[in-house]
């Protein structure tokens, strides 16, 4: 992971001046330039840069950053965490060194046998430290995450958005552990999800993050009903609908932000994703060429142990499909991509 932050440090300047498409220059997982130092510093055991960066964040009422470099900072610790332990013995109340170790705890018991049990086990501390965070909705996204893990019930689960909305009604996190709560807890409630995830949207900002929910339900949406790799299955046509809808709305969040933005990468991976199970291959071949270099785990993930060679694999077909389909029926603009197709048991 080190030998990855350094390479991002060092490919940063050349990615900027060279095709954002090309295969020597596609990083997993890449950090921002604020992330970056941190990371690197905790590499070294250091934990002073990943303080101060949170602590900006929480300064600022940044919360999608916040909550989005609480997370990359807590994956890191799974494998390094002796500076997040020098953190804690240095100032075992600091609200930031607690977040990052509730995160971290919360996904070191997520992939045990024995999740639900453990999860339970914290689920109180967690949610004493959010109420203990004031304003700050991300530890209460933190909490959803565990009660979700730990099966909580609806009354509890509820109970917990009401605080992570009244701090912040539209972030994203929040919004997308209560999509995967709700998702669990009734597995053919597509419509449910999607009634959801498109209120939360139409009610915020134009500039939010959470307007992108959609696109995350029709994610699942696709997943659950077999409309995914390999299954074969193709959605109701009303339900369709609605899909492409999400992706709409997503592909005008992805025009909003620069090519190669790396802020924008996980909207644009998740994109394309969505947009290939759709048999929408223009639309998904215009957001892998604006994803540019940034490839991250999720989506891709859910399908492999190696994301990054099923990102390469499905931007390669999809290329070769667009470029063989007949002329006419590769334009570039939302709904035009299918006239191509690309196999499903390719990728």
């Amino acid at each position: 992971m080190l030998r990855a932050f350094l390479r991002t440090a060092a490919a940063r300047a050349r990615t900027r001046s060279t095709r954002p498409e090309q295969d020597d220059d596609v990083l997993l997982d890449a950090p921002d330039d604020r992330l970056a130092p941190a990371l690197l510093a905790a590499a070294r055991g250091e934990h002073t840069p990943a303080a101060g960066l949170l602590a900006g964040t929480r300064e600022r009422a940044e919360w999608e950053h916040r909550d989005r470099y609480t997370t990359r900072l807590a994956a890191f610790s799974r494998s390094r965490s002796e500076w997040l332990d020098a953190w804690r013995i240095t100032d075992p109340q600091d609200p930031d060194a607690l977040l990052v170790g509730a995160r971290l705890a919360v996904a070191r018991h997520w992939d045990s046998p024995d999740r639900a049990l453990l999860l339970r086990q914290i689920v109180p501390a967690v949610t004493a430290a959010a109420e203990a965070a004031g304003p700050d909705p991300v530890p209460w996204r933190t909490a959803l995450d565990a009660a979700r893990g730990a099966g909580a019930g609806h009354a509890e689960f509820e109970g917990l958005w009401g605080q992570a909305v009244r701090r912040s009604p539209h972030h994203y996190g929040c919004h997308v552990a209560a999509l995967e709560y709700l998702a669990a807890a009734s597995p053919g409630a597509h419509r449910e999800c999607l009634d959801f995830a498109e209120t939360a949207a139409q009610d915020a900002p134009e500039d939010a993050l959470v307007r992108a929910l959609p696109l995350r339900a029709a994610f699942t949406c696709l997943r659950a009903t077999g409309a995914d790799a390999g299954a074969g299955g193709v959605p109701p046509r009303d339900l369709r609908a609605r899909l492409d809808s999400a992706a709409d709305r997503a592909v005008a969040l992805s025009a909003a932000h620069p090519a190669a933005d790396p802020w924008a990468a996980e909207l644009r991976n998740l994109l394309a994703y969505v947009l290939v199970r759709l048999d929408r291959l223009a639309d998904a071949a215009e957001q892998l060429r604006l994803t540019g270099p940034y490839v991250t785990s999720f989506p891709w993930d859910r399908e492999t142990d190696d994301p990054l060679g099923r990102f390469l694999q499905v931007r390669t077909d999809v290329r070769a499909a667009v470029a063989a389909a007949r002329p006419g029926t590769g334009s570039g603009h939302p709904r035009s991509g299918r006239g191509g197709r690309v196999g499903r048991d390719d990728h």
